[in-house]
């Protein structure tokens, strides 16, 4: 791609900054400024991880060893489907009321005990790895999984899934509304606890959306060896993502001490979240930085669009922020 000269000098400082020559005068006493953070994410954080009673031990003590490495603290929140009622409890008023069964009450409390006693479990695999951690059960339905994801996810750093809820797609999604819309944080899918982030591919766009993205990793776009910022048919109009696009969010990552360079792709005709895995795996991607739902949610629900397909593809690590 051409740049003018501007950009092509701007370029070339942030693919220089981990040199100390272009650190500026104080460099010489800062001798770690561009490498602080580098290999080392946030301590003390707060990982979520959110699993149901399936959840294999091998998925929670992997992430366990990663946050005892990373002196964080790992938050596990299982969720319970609560027994349903039978179709024949409901009356239809004002003929017949509520018909609850006989044995409705033992039934919610063996599901009940069930959780209560994977619950121990749990707490013993994460015993084993001498983590911070805590663990909650809790029994709800479907359209209630949101708010009890959120109201946790409001008081963590990061979420994670557990890949076996893939397997209930409305427990998926209403885990994945809670994290996006409900909360601050953001939220990882399809990520290996024991594989290193070394290099990053920053989806951008300059919508807000990827800027909340791209503030939400910042510890691991600081901790990275290399960070692509990639621009897709970027629109080059002032009002828009301006005459050089992506080198604004890539100068603002260089003054964090990241190595960033600037990419921009066509994208050909084909979808851009086609685009964004063909271009991370290219570029030997670890993870993949995205903003998520720029546009209405409605409009991505009846149409796809890129967030759902980077949410249900589970061969590259995402972290999607909203």
């Amino acid at each position: 791609m051409n740049f003018t000269p501007h950009a092509r000098s701007l370029i070339q400082i942030i693919r220089n900054a981990g040199d100390s020559s272009t650190l500026g005068p104080n460099a010489a006493t800062a001798p770690g400024i561009a490498a602080l953070g580098r290999r080392t994410l946030v301590k003390n954080a707060t990982t979520l991880l959110v699993i149901d009673p399936e959840t294999p031990d091998r998925v929670i003590a992997d992430l366990a060893e990663s946050a005892y490495e990373q002196q964080a603290h790992l938050s596990c929140l299982m969720l319970g489907a609560a027994p349903a009622l039978p179709m024949y409890a409901y009356g239809v008023p004002p003929y017949g009321g509520m018909n609850i069964p006989d044995n409705w009450t033992e039934t919610v409390q063996a599901a009940q005990e069930a959780l209560t006693q994977r619950e121990t479990q749990i707490e013993a695999v994460l015993a084993r790895s001498g983590v911070s951690a805590d663990v909650q059960s809790i029994q709800c339905a479907t359209m209630d999984i949101k708010h009890v994801v959120a109201r946790r996810a409001r008081v963590s750093d990061i979420a994670h899934i557990a890949p076996n809820l893939r397997d209930t797609p409305d427990v998926m999604r209403e885990v994945t509304y809670g994290v996006l819309f409900k909360s601050p944080i953001g939220l990882m899918l399809n990520a290996s606890p024991s594989k290193p982030v070394d290099r990053i591919f920053v989806a951008w766009n300059s919508s807000a959306a990827a800027a909340r993205a791209v503030h939400v990793a910042l510890p691991y776009l600081r901790a990275a060896k290399d960070v692509v910022i990639a621009c897709f048919d970027p629109v080059t109009m002032t009002e828009r993502e301006g005459p050089d696009p992506g080198t604004d969010v890539a100068a603002w990552l260089s003054h964090h001490g990241c190595s960033v360079t600037v990419s921009q792709f066509p994208t050909g005709g084909l979808e851009v979240a086609q685009c964004i895995q063909n271009r991370a795996s290219e570029q030997g991607a670890d993870l993949v930085v995205a903003g998520a739902y720029g546009h209405a949610r409605m409009m991505e629900a009846v149409f796809g669009g890129t967030t759902r397909t980077m949410i249900e593809q589970k061969d590259l690590p995402v972290l999607l922020a909203h």
